[in-house]
């Protein structure tokens, strides 16, 4: 319970710094972290604080699995790190679904993580996928479709 008042306080503090002039972000917004373990997660969140991480993407299969909707451009979200902690709030810029083998050498250095090459990327989540793909029932492939968004950081703790 106390990481959730620690989320709630922080999108608080970010309403309070918005402008009159600023367009009202929705009431709520989810608060999560990147991955499926401690030490990406939180990782991650780094990288997303210092800049490096500007994109990510995520299984469109996991999507429908969950019947979520899918994110859209000026979608917000609290980034925090696997302990639940919030780190910053980023804005969507991009949306793309592009299948895993159409991924490219500019969006897999945008991802920022490992050395930012497309092998090493196409790697790292393949294996990401992979674990992702069996928790669902499904067999990962090639041709999986991705949901590819840029995102930018308008808020830090």
């Amino acid at each position: 319970m106390k990481k959730q008042s620690e989320v709630e306080a922080f999108w608080q503090s970010y309403l309070a710094s918005l402008s009159e002039e600023s367009e009202l972000p929705p009431i709520s917004i989810e608060a999560w972290s990147f991955c499926d373990n401690e030490q990406d997660a939180n990782e991650l969140g780094d990288l997303v604080k210092a800049g490096i991480k500007t994109a990510t993407c995520s299984l469109v299969w996991a999507y429908e699995a969950d019947k979520e909707q899918l994110p859209t451009v000026g979608d917000r979200s609290i980034i925090t790190n696997w302990q639940g902690e919030p780190l910053c709030i980023i804005e969507i810029t991009e949306v793309q679904i592009k299948a895993f083998n159409d991924v490219d050498d500019r969006f897999a250095f945008d991802e920022g993580e490992g050395d930012r090459s497309l092998a090493s990327w196409r790697e790292a989540h393949w294996n990401v996928f992979s674990r992702e793909c069996t928790s669902i029932g499904r067999e990962p492939s090639e041709t999986m479709l991705l949901l590819c968004e840029r995102f930018r950081v308008i808020f830090l703790k």
